[in-house]
């Protein structure tokens, strides 16, 4: 059995590359995570689990994290990604993700819906929302990323 995770962070960062990989990578670096080796997981935070900005994942690490991305080859496109998690004290959380074509500010509110969407289908009260977000206008190939890196 797996550990279950006891800290995170949110995180959203956009690049540019040369190849959609390297823009994509990019990103990651800026968020802080691109130097591990990323397990997407789905939508849960795990109860109990620490609130811890300045995080620091060490290199190589097996990193579970739930993102949202989306890279482009079209100039002048403009995009984003965002996550939310939602916390009801005293209970696990909820993870959501997001990326399109648009702002930040249309991104962070499909975020905002959707959690409390998940939360009110679980039943469970909200207390709480944290999101990160970014958009991102491509210049030649670009890259919009957000993510919730979870740690032991």
């Amino acid at each position: 059995m797996l550990p279950l995770p006891k800290k995170y962070f949110i995180t959203a960062a956009s690049a540019e590359g040369n190849t959609k990989l390297t823009a994509f990578d990019g990103a990651l670096l800026k968020a802080r995570v691109g130097n591990t080796n990323l397990l997407r997981v789905s939508s849960i935070l795990p109860p109990g689990c620490e609130y811890c900005p300045d995080l620091i994942i060490p290199a190589g690490s097996l990193l579970p994290i739930a993102y949202g991305a989306i890279t482009s080859t079209e100039p002048g496109q403009l995009i984003s990604a965002a996550v939310g998690v939602g916390i009801k004290k005293d209970s696990f959380g909820v993870i959501m993700e997001f990326s399109g074509h648009c702002g930040k500010t249309e991104a962070e509110a499909a975020i905002k819906q959707m959690v409390e969407e998940a939360f009110s289908i679980r039943g469970l009260e909200l207390d709480e929302v944290k999101i990160a977000s970014t958009e991102h206008i491509v210049e030649k190939i670009g890259c919009a990323f957000a993510a919730v890196p979870l740690w032991y």
